[in-house]
C-alpha cells in the first residue's frame, strides 16, 4: 500500500489537489481511497458529493471518506481512558492524579491517525491519499506517535509501575503508537506533498514545515505551487498590467524556491471553482501530465543521522533543511540530542557509540547540521 498526505497553509487549495491526485491515480487503474482529516470537511465539496465517515464510491476504483476526530474521542478514547485509570490506581497512584495523567495531549490527532490506518486496512486499497488539515494541525498529527511514546515511557518509568502498567491497555496503546510511528517514517510507504501559493509568507511557513518533517524522519516527495495567475502574454490594458505585475511577483517567489533546491510543480489558477470529477481530472492533467502521480519530485530521504569518525572524536550529521535565517539550538539531554530549529524541537536518541562523548561545536551546510563530539571523561556509555 502507498500512503500520500497532502498539507499546506489553510486556503492554499490542498483539498482540491488531493482530490485531483486521487482521481488521477484511480483513473490509472489503482483502487484508491481519499480520506480527509481536515476539520473544514471540504472534501465532499471538491467531489460535489456527500462524504461520510465510511468509504463511499464516487467513481470506478475511487472511494472517499471523512474522519470525524471529535466523534472518535467521544466513542473510542473514553473506554481506553477508563482502563488506564484503573491501571494507574493499581500502581498506587491516587484517583485525582490518575484522572489528570489520562488526559492525553493531542488525543484528537492520535485518533484521527488511527482512523486513517483503520480505513486504509479495511478495504482493497492500493493507494490511500490523505487530505490533512492546515500545516500546524498536520505537524501535530504527525508528531503525536513519538510524543505519546515518550509520555507513556515517562509515565511508567518507575519499576513499581512498569509491570502492572505495561500489561493490558498500556501495552496495547504503546504497541499501537509505535506501529503508527513506523508507518509514518517508512519512505517506501508514506510521503508528504506540500501545497502552497506563491506568496512569501506561505513560502516561509513551507520551509519551516520541511524542517519539522525532516526532524520527524518523514519524507516530503514534492512541493506544489498552486494558483499561479495566468501570464497575460501580449494583452494590453489595466487588467493585463495587473496580471503581469502579479505574475512577476509570483515568479520571483517560485525562483526563490528553486534557488533553495526545491523543484516545485506549478498549477495555474482556474477562473471557475473546480468541482466534480471532470474538473479534478483537468487539474490532475496540469499537475502530472502523463507521468505517475505517485512518483513525486522530491529526493530520496537521507538518513536523519550519519556518524563519521574524525581525528579528535566524531562528527554527527543531522539531515535537516535549513534556511539562511533559521534559528538552531542544540542541547544534550541525558542520552538524547535535543535539536530545535525555528521553534520545532526533536529529541534524537544518540547512537550508543556517541553516548560517552560531549558536544564541542556545530555548524551548518546545505545538507543540514554537523555536530562535533569529543570524549567526555566524566560520562560513561550506557
Amino acid at each position: 500500500m502507498r500512503i500520500l498526505l497532502f498539507t499546506g497553509k489553510g486556503g492554499v487549495g490542498k483539498t482540491t489537489l488531493a482530490a485531483a491526485t486521487a482521481a488521477s491515480v484511480a483513473g490509472r487503474g489503482a483502487k484508491t481511497l481519499v480520506v480527509s482529516t481536515d476539520p473544514a470537511h471540504s472534501l465532499g465539496d471538491a467531489f460535489g458529493a456527500e462524504v461520510g465517515s465510511e468509504p463511499s464510491e464516487v467513481d470506478t476504483r475511487l472511494h472517499v471518506a471523512q474522519v470525524d476526530s471529535r466523534g472518535l474521542v467521544d466513542d473510542s478514547w473514553q473506554s481506553l481512558r477508563s482502563e488506564l485509570r484503573a491501571v494507574l490506581a493499581g500502581a498506587g497512584i491516587d484517583a485525582l492524579d490518575a484522572e489528570e495523567l489520562t488526559v492525553l495531549p493531542g488525543v484528537d490527532e492520535l485518533l484521527a491517525l488511527t482512523e486513517v490506518r483503520r480505513l486504509a486496512e479495511s478495504g482493497p486499497w492500493e493507494t490511500v491519499i490523505v487530505d490533512c488539515g492546515p500545516t500546524a494541525e498536520t505537524l501535530r498529527l504527525l508528531s503525536l506517535p513519538e510524543a505519546v511514546s515518550g509520555y507513556l515511557a515517562r509515565l511508567f518509568a518507575r519499576p513499581s509501575r512498569r509491570w502492572s502498567g505495561m500489561s493490558g491497555p498500556v501495552r496495547r496503546l504503546t504497541a499501537h503508537v509505535e506501529s503508527l510511528r513506523t508507518l509514518l517514517t517508512d519512505p517506501a510507504v508514506t510521503t508528504v506533498r506540500l501545497v502552497l501559493t506563491p506568496e512569501r509568507v506561505v513560502v516561509a511557513e513551507t520551509r519551516r514545515t520541511l524542517t519539522a518533517l525532516a526532524l520527524r524522519g518523514i519524507r516530503v516527495d514534492g512541493v506544489v505551487v498552486n494558483r499561479l495567475v495566468p501570464a497575460p502574454g501580449i494583452w494590453r490594458g489595466a487588467a493585463a498590467n495587473w496580471l503581469r505585475t502579479r505574475r512577476g511577483q509570483q515568479d520571483r517567489v517560485v525562483g526563490e524556491l528553486v534557488a533553495a533546491g526545491l523543484r516545485p510543480t506549478l498549477v495555474e489558477h482556474r477562473a471557475a471553482e473546480p468541482v466534480g470529477l471532470a474538473a479534478l481530472r483537468d487539474i490532475a492533467q496540469d499537475l502530472y501530465g502523463d507521468s505517475d502521480p505517485l512518483a513525486g519530485r522530491g529526493n530520496e530521504a537521507a538518513p536523519l543521522l550519519k556518524v563519521s569518525e574524525v581525528e579528535d572524536g566524531f562528527e554527527l550529521r543531522v539531515a535537516v533543511p535549513l534556511g539562511r535565517e533559521s534559528t538552531v539550538d542544540l542541547a544534550r539531554v541525558d542520552d538524547d540530542l535535543a535539536v530545535t530549529v525555528d521553534g520545532f524541537r526533536r529529541l534524537i536518541a544518540l547512537p550508543e557509540l556517541l553516548r560517552p562523548y560531549r558536544i564541542t561545536g556545530a555548524e551548518s551546510d546545505a545538507d543540514g547540521l554537523v555536530v562535533s563530539l569529543a570524549h567526555d571523561p566524566d560520562r560513561k556509555g550506557r
